[in-house]
């Protein structure tokens, strides 16, 4: 099926000041609107699919956001409106008093073939979870997987619709959903709770849900896997290794645990004492990664995949991409995470700084990349530097572009992305930021297990003591990746922590209520 695209951009265009309405008219890729941004007091902007525009000078007033609001439905609880029989989202921004101050006008568009790239995983019947960047194309796929279970398999689905954004705003449904049903969720917080209505009153064989982002729904989505029900769900993070590291979400693809071997277990696996291993069975079967609109990385065995990693050993990545024809492409390609690590010589001995996991890939923005090589060549640091954010898992920035928020500032906080900032570009705090990123102990350091293992090992002791009578104990600093680990090892055996302290010497301290 050719990809057909209806986003009904007349309803949107009613409802701004007729000002805006005819700046954006004049623009020649008008068809191609994503969002237009309205804050009191600056000049309205405009984002389309390849470039970003201020559409004039003047400044937006009171009366141009009463315009909008005035024709539009009534904000909920996470602050969104919509147009009716429409899929536009408005969200509004707020000052202390409560008023709008802030709107960003964003397109709806329903895409029918947009699920051509995974309809034989959405047919297979097993649960997927689709991942992706704010922006590139989730829950338009998800609308789509709605519309081919219910029509084209003529499956009883039910989406939980917590924002309207799925099947749009009003009591009737969008056509883009097809026969699909909708429940709407009054406030997010009940959204959970919905999930589970829909199991117990209204017998579903598939549930869509977009944006499993708490605690509650993940139980509530491991609940409904369990009564054979396919679920097809969004959540917050662009690889299966952010889902990994996310102690809310980590439950959907099986949870992860510090399990501390015996001496012969360790030496016959061949690893250290103390290791990372998966919980229980993932939620879902498989992971989709939306790399970009036509382009998505495939987990088939998200149980598999996880287990791999946490060994050190990635599987290769099914990648599919379709061309400007519609013809799809698949190749094997190995992640990122596989790449080259970071390793030190001391005296004749070659160490990995991260044996068993994985080194940071760094994406610079503001900062002298020469300078930057030249201190770690001095540390004897191999980098990885990556061109394109999305494949980064940190941006290193200065504190300049930090107070600034540019764009692609503002892309890395909303894509949950580890931002280490730095005062400036001096090798002392370059050298600071290398310390930080890759610690490593010096003395006799060939001899010694990966700093890695050695900060999981504190974690679990400082845990048992903890268990044993201790009040608090505080850890050795690390890098925000290792801390997110030892925050992980205190969850999971019913512990508290918390992070203090500045970088370098930021550490995580574990503790009783």
């Amino acid at each position: 099926m050719q990809k057909v695209i209806t986003d009904d951009l007349e309803a949107l265009l009613d409802i701004l000041p007729p000002n805006i309405r005819g700046l954006l008219q004049q623009q020649a890729d008008f068809k191609g609107l994503i969002e237009v941004i309205l804050d009191l007091g600056r000049s309205p902007e405009a984002r389309f699919l390849d470039r970003e525009i201020t559409l004039e000078s003047t400044e937006v007033t009171e009366e141009d956001i009463e315009y909008v609001t005035s024709r539009i439905g009534a904000f909920g609880d996470d602050n969104r409106a919509g147009i009716e029989r429409t899929l536009h989202r408005i969200s509004a921004i707020r000052n202390r008093k409560g008023r709008v101050v802030g709107l960003t006008v964003r397109v709806g568009r329903a895409v029918f073939g947009t699920i051509n790239i995974i309809e034989d995983l959405v047919r297979s019947g097993k649960s997927i979870l689709l991942l992706g960047r704010p922006g590139v194309g989730k829950t338009t796929m998800l609308r789509e997987v709605a519309r081919v279970l219910a029509d084209d398999i003529d499956k009883r689905v039910i989406i939980v619709d917590t924002s309207n954004e799925i099947a749009g705003d009003g009591d009737i449904p969008h056509p883009a959903i097809g026969k699909a049903r909708r429940m709407q969720v009054r406030t997010p917080d009940m959204q959970h709770a919905v999930m589970i209505e829909a199991v117990e009153n209204h017998m579903p064989e598939v549930i869509v849900i977009d944006e499993i982002g708490t605690q509650l729904e993940t139980l509530a989505a491991r609940t409904i896997a369990e009564r054979g029900v396919q679920l097809v769900a969004t959540a917050h993070g662009n690889t299966l290794e952010n889902l990994m590291m996310n102690p809310t979400l980590a439950d959907l693809i099986g949870g992860i645990q510090s399990v501390t071997l015996g001496d012969e277990e360790a030496k016959r696996r061949g690893t250290q004492k103390s290791i990372l291993e998966r919980v229980s069975s993932p939620t879902f079967d498989i992971l989709v990664e939306i790399q970009e609109r036509d382009k998505v990385a495939i987990h088939k065995d998200v149980a598999g995949a996880v287990d791999s990693i946490l060994r050190g050993e990635p599987q290769p990545l099914e990648v599919r991409s379709t061309d400007e024809n519609g013809e799809l492409h698949v190749e094997s390609v190995m992640p990122l995470t596989d790449a080259r690590k970071p390793v030190r010589q001391n005296g004749n001995h070659k160490v990995d700084v991260v044996k068993n996991g994985n080194a940071p890939r760094l994406y610079l923005f503001g900062v002298n990349r020469g300078r930057l090589e030249q201190v770690a060549e001095e540390m004897q640091i191999q980098l990885h530097i990556v061109e394109e954010l999305e494949n980064a898992t940190l941006m290193v920035t200065s504190k300049k572009y930090f107070r600034q928020k540019p764009p692609r500032i503002r892309d890395a906080e909303n894509r949950n992305l580890l931002i280490y900032v730095l005062r400036g570009n001096s090798p002392p705090q370059i050298r600071q930021l290398l310390s930080s990123v890759y610690p490593v102990e010096y003395n006799e350091i060939a001899n010694r297990d990966s700093s890695f293992k050695l900060a999981l090992d504190e974690a679990k002791e400082a845990v048992e003591s903890i268990k044993g009578g201790t009040e608090t104990v505080e850890l050795s600093p690390q890098s925000a990746y290792i801390r997110r680990l030892q925050h992980l090892v205190a969850e999971r055996n019913g512990v508290f922590s918390q992070s203090t302290g500045k970088d370098p010497n930021r550490r995580v301290r574990i503790f009783r209520m």
